[in-house]
């Protein structure tokens, strides 16, 4: 897998648009498997507070959804994450990640309406739960990447990754850390690379 640490590109310097003054509102969805990082990476990388729905597990919840692999996790997103990201004088990114658990699937659709792509966050230790965010993302032809998140898990090849989560060889696969900003930055940089070359690719 590719780890790139490269300084983030001068957006980083631009001036934050108030809302209604962008020429460009580009949306990005951030999906994946519960617990594998999605509110963590919108925070990271958000320029701004970002808004997110994150609610403490009661025991309940923890009876309901599966955290044998992820003990430490308290709190879970019941809704979405929100962040943006000035990309220059003209154009803003806005990310959404979407809720992991099977019972909020239904606000994917909605989610996902107007996106231009996705980051599909994997988790080497659960990597069957992304299956539902590839099938979905398929099923509405949307181009995405996979990123798979360091949570100190056992290590696999690429080649590995891609034959369990069946990825075709075009669909671009980056490793990096949810917690830091330019790792998260670097993502959608990748996400950002691979949307211009298919554009290109189309135009040909």
């Amino acid at each position: 897998m590719t780890r790139d640490t490269r300084a983030a590109p001068a957006a980083e310097h631009c001036p934050v648009l108030p809302p209604g003054q962008a020429d460009y509102a580009l949306k990005i969805a951030v999906v994946g498997g519960f617990g594998v990082g999605k509110t963590t990476m919108v925070r990271s990388v958000s320029e701004i507070r970002p808004l997110h729905t994150e609610e403490v597990m009661s025991r309940v919840g923890r009876s309901v959804d599966d955290v044998s692999r992820i003990a430490a996790k308290n709190a879970t997103t019941v809704a979405f994450d929100f962040g943006r990201i000035t990309i220059d004088h003209r154009s803003i990114l806005y990310l959404f990640g979407a809720p992991g658990q099977e019972r909020f699937w239904f606000l994917w659709e909605r989610l996902l309406s107007g996106t231009i792509g996705a980051v599909v966050l994997v988790d080497t230790r659960r990597l069957t739960e992304a299956w539902y965010a590839l099938d979905r993302l398929d099923h509405h032809g949307m181009p995405y990447i996979v990123a798979v998140n360091d949570f100190g898990g056992p290590l696999h090849s690429d080649e590995h990754i891609r034959q369990a989560l069946a990825l075709d060889a075009d669909v671009p696969l980056v490793e990096f850390d949810a917690r830091d900003h330019s790792s998260s930055k670097f993502v959608l940089i990748a996400l950002v690379e691979h949307l211009h070359a298919l554009s290109l690719h189309q135009k040909s």
